[in-house]
């Protein structure tokens, strides 16, 4: 089976890092090739051995905008050419896209000779754009995958038409396995930081809707209740175009002004994009995802896989992710208090805490197995191709 998976993006996020997950474990069987523009996921995907072709970048927000949706269409269409001609090189029997916009370019793409797989792993913005770009998708589609059921009702709610099937991603359990990680080196690697009595971190893009202020804002109260901690931000504002939903760079300088303001800096590093986030997952005491909205939180299922206790939003997906108070808790979103006091009811019950850690393993390793994982999506596939 011929395969041509398609991002619309060259940065590597949890979407990403879900399709690299996959392609690292594909029987000999799919023959694949990757579109995608060039950057750091072209980098990776080569790195597997991966042919990749190179396609167009697109970066605008489904919001309508006078300037941006113009050019954003612009991109697209081009993109789409693009996209038609590798699946036409490449001989695909199944074109798979990667996410919302790789699936409106392949939608333009009518490549028609090649059964398309589209899997949504985005919360779109609610709006006529939005709305008719769905619509598109669930008119070209084959099949429509999303990653969760949360992300599944928004694209019902967006094209009522539409019938998506939700295939939640996969863990490598080898490369998240905290008996490989030595826990008190991973700590000593961070110099102070790992030093701390409680080291918290948020691992996601540096942008608003993910909830960093509110990590900040629950550091700040821990701190004056006396406790000992440390935050690590591990990511960065990975979408920077005047186009793009969100104007990260003024969010990452807000955040930066938090922790001036509440004298923070000595307690929260800010560490970027990295290449061993297991490693620095496992040495927290606790992993925070404080989204305001979440399609999924992949670094949860990562922490889960390594054995540290979570605090999820309610938000989204992470309720179909954790059961509360089982293998992590559930708080409700921009309100720092409850995220202090998570905290405080994890770190003070040594127990209570490695048991949400053995309970979230346990989880991952029973519904998140990277080869039941890709025996699903193949039969995506091979469902499409009929």
């Amino acid at each position: 089976m011929r395969v041509l998976y398609v991002n619309h993006a060259a940065e590597v996020s949890g979407s990403e890092r879900s399709l690299l997950a996959l392609l690292a474990s594909l029987p000999a069987s799919v023959q694949a090739r990757v579109a995608t523009p060039p950057g750091a996921l072209a980098q990776a995907v080569a790195e597997l051995g991966i042919a990749v072709t190179s396609i167009r970048a697109t970066t605008g927000s489904l919001r309508p905008h006078p300037f941006h949706t113009p050019a954003a269409v612009a991109d697209m269409s081009l993109a789409a050419a693009q996209i038609h001609r590798a699946a036409q090189r490449h001989r695909a029997d199944v074109v798979h896209a990667n996410s919302v916009r790789a699936g409106i370019e392949l939608g333009l793409a009518r490549a028609r000779s090649a059964a398309a797989v589209v899997h949504v792993r985005d919360c779109l913005p609610p709006g006529a754009l939005a709305s008719a770009s769905m619509r598109l998708i669930a008119a070209t589609a084959t099949i429509i995958v999303a990653n969760s059921d949360y992300t599944a009702g928004t694209v019902r709610t967006a094209a009522p038409n539409a019938r998506p099937e939700v295939v939640y991603p996969a863990i490598d359990l080898a490369r998240f396995d905290p008996g490989s990680i030595d826990r008190a080196a991973a700590r000593e690697a961070l110099g102070i930081a790992g030093s701390r009595e409680v080291l918290l971190g948020v691992v996601a893009q540096l942008t608003p809707w993910k909830g960093q202020d509110t990590a900040i804002e629950a550091l700040r109260l821990l701190d004056e209740k006396g406790l000992d901690a440390h935050l690590l931000l591990i990511g960065s504002a990975k979408f920077v175009a005047r186009s793009t939903r969100f104007d990260n760079e003024a969010y990452v300088a807000r955040l930066r002004e938090l922790v001036a303001t509440a004298g923070l800096e000595d307690r929260v590093s800010w560490l970027g994009e990295r290449n061993d986030v297991p490693h620095l997952i496992r040495a927290l005491d606790v992993l925070l995802l404080p989204s305001h909205e979440e399609p999924l939180g992949r670094a949860l299922l990562e922490a889960m896989a390594l054995e540290v206790p979570v605090l999820a939003t309610n938000v989204g997906g992470p309720p179909e992710l954790i059961t509360d108070g089982r293998e992590g808790y559930l708080l409700p979103p921009r309100d720092p208090d409850a995220w202090a006091q998570g905290v405080l009811g994890v770190v003070e019950d040594l127990g209570r805490a490695r048991e949400l850690g053995r309970a979230g393993r346990e989880r991952i390793a029973r519904a998140f197995d990277i080869d039941q994982h890709v025996d699903t999506m193949l039969d995506v596939y091979r469902r499409a191709l009929d």
